[in-house]
């Protein structure tokens, strides 16, 4: 029973944490955008949004499931020996529906439709090479974080995250389950779900490619 009790706390945290999270990235959008009609100061109200519920959410649910929120991370730690399978399938599931639970909490706070899908393009290679540098550097940050500043992984993924929104073409997607629900938002933080697969499979890329490097880069700091 506390095997069950454990994994169903764990897949609570990782569905509220992606809930949240998603929350926090489309409902600042809208926000801001409703606010402003200057882009760059809506983009910097949604990452300052994005960042500070990130830094909180890790910190607050790290010590139950790990603090994914991210699909790719899971396949990560996974193939990394820290999650099993099992595991793994269902995290990527608590992620997903928590990701489109957020989406809709977020319309629901401003009086949106719950269900929409987005017009917005996010297509190119700019794009989809924006997208695996995002999830290389998250995951870096972590498994190097993990190795050498764990109590401090929370705010050094908070504070890439806010980075990475400015210096990729894509604003730091960086996460498959973020990315399908925020192409079910017609709104500032929304991508049109014909354009999802192609950011979905680079953050795999991403994330993947900083798996391999880690395993070479960190193997004398895990000694």
């Amino acid at each position: 029973m506390s095997a069950i009790f454990d994994i169903r706390r764990r897949l609570a945290a990782e569905a509220l944490g992606t809930a949240l999270l998603v929350a926090a990235v489309v409902g600042s959008g809208i926000m801001a955008s409703s606010l402003t009609t200057d882009t760059g100061l809506a983009l910097l109200a949604n990452t300052i949004a994005t960042a500070g519920a990130l830094v909180v959410l890790i910190s607050i649910l790290g010590p139950i499931s790990g603090a994914h929120f991210n699909p790719a991370v899971s396949l990560v730690m996974a193939l990394r020996g820290d999650l099993t399978r099992r595991d793994l399938v269902a995290y990527v599931g608590a992620q997903f529906a928590g990701g489109v639970a957020g989406t809709w909490a977020a319309h629901l706070m401003f009086d949106h439709r719950l269900f929409e899908v987005s017009q917005k393009a996010r297509f190119g290679g700019g794009q989809w090479f924006s997208e695996a540098v995002a999830a290389f550097g998250l995951v870096l940050v972590m498994l190097a974080g993990m190795h050498v500043a764990r109590g401090s992984i929370a705010w050094l993924v908070g504070v890439y995250i806010t980075a990475a929104y400015w210096f990729t073409a894509s604003t730091s997607f960086a996460n498959p389950a973020v990315t399908v629900a925020r192409s079910l938002t017609d709104t500032f933080a929304g991508i049109r779900p014909t354009d999802a697969p192609a950011l979905i499979a680079a953050q795999l890329v991403g994330a993947l490619a900083a798996l391999a490097f880690c395993s070479w880069f960190l193997r004398e700091q895990s000694k």
